[in-house]
């Protein structure tokens, strides 16, 4: 017998011999086990990703620059240092700037303007990795922290808002590179999934996308590292095989807006932690 109808054979005894319900049943025990996994190390003294808020902290109260200040003085909508809340209303329209920002867009922004600060080094360091911490990881960690238990409230009351939440609309459904994906192909049913675990349907509003968009910056244990919103839609794109986004995008900015649009009324906690 050859190797093709030995496989054949095998298949169809498990099929015979295998109930049609068990792998459903035990990619849920796997599911159940993640959860309890994550459970377990949620506490701020077991999750690694409250670590990426402490140094955040020093990060914000640090003076930088050729104008020597700290970033305390930076408005991420709701006046200036004011931090509780406002990561629940981003990405949001600004005035000063004239754009729609999400949060690392703006501190950029702030980091160039209020603080004259080169951010070169900053960008190249934008994604952790070995020997190689990341300011804005820290940074997005603290801040958003500062929203725990908080709802995500992104208004779309200025023009450029619609704009941007109609742009990201059509990001999410646009196919292509050579594999012909969109975000849609993973997300926009339920009862999808990937490496044994479901994939949340964000294309409408509802538990998915509020408990996903609320669950963002996170500690993935697989990685080692926080990441942010930013470095899951980049890494969406680079599996997708699209050509790699520019970090901190009006695009990706546009996609954000979406999604959190889909996700209004979700708690947030964060960091959370991940596979």
């Amino acid at each position: 017998m050859n190797r093709t109808a030995l496989v054949a054979a095998v298949c169809g005894l498990v099929a015979l011999t295998l109930p049609w319900s068990q792998p459903s049943q035990a990619l849920d025990a796997a599911e159940k086990e993640i959860e309890r996994y994550r459970a377990m190390i949620s506490d701020p003294m077991s999750n690694p990703g409250f670590l990426a808020v402490d140094r955040g902290e020093a990060l914000w109260q640090e003076k930088r620059g050729t104008k020597n200040v700290s970033l305390e003085g930076c408005d991420l909508g709701q006046g200036p240092g004011k931090l509780e809340g406002a990561y629940a209303k981003l990405p949001r329209y600004f005035k000063d700037a004239d754009r729609v920002m999400d949060l690392e867009q703006r501190l950029l922004w702030c980091m160039q303007n209020l603080q004259g600060l080169d951010t070169k080094d900053v960008v190249a360091r934008r994604f952790s990795g070995p020997g190689k911490r990341s300011d804005m990881e820290d940074l997005v960690a603290y801040i958003a922290n500062k929203s725990s238990g908080m709802k995500i409230d992104v208004q779309l009351t200025h023009p450029k808002e619609k704009e941007a939440a109609a742009v990201g609309e059509e990001m999410f459904y646009r196919r292509g590179s050579v594999n012909d994906f969109s975000c849609a192909t993973c997300h926009g049913e339920e009862g999808k999934r990937i490496r044994l675990q479901g994939l949340p349907d964000l294309s409408k509003p509802g538990q998915a996308p509020r408990e996903t968009m609320g669950s963002w910056p996170t500690y993935r244990v697989s990685q080692g590292a926080l990441r942010t919103m930013q470095h899951r839609l980049w890494d969406c794109y680079r599996q997708q095989r699209w050509p790699v986004p520019e970090y901190a995008s009006d695009g990706l900015t546009a996609l954000m807006v979406y999604l959190q649009v889909q996700a209004a009324g979700g708690e947030i906690n964060v960091p959370s932690i991940k596979r």
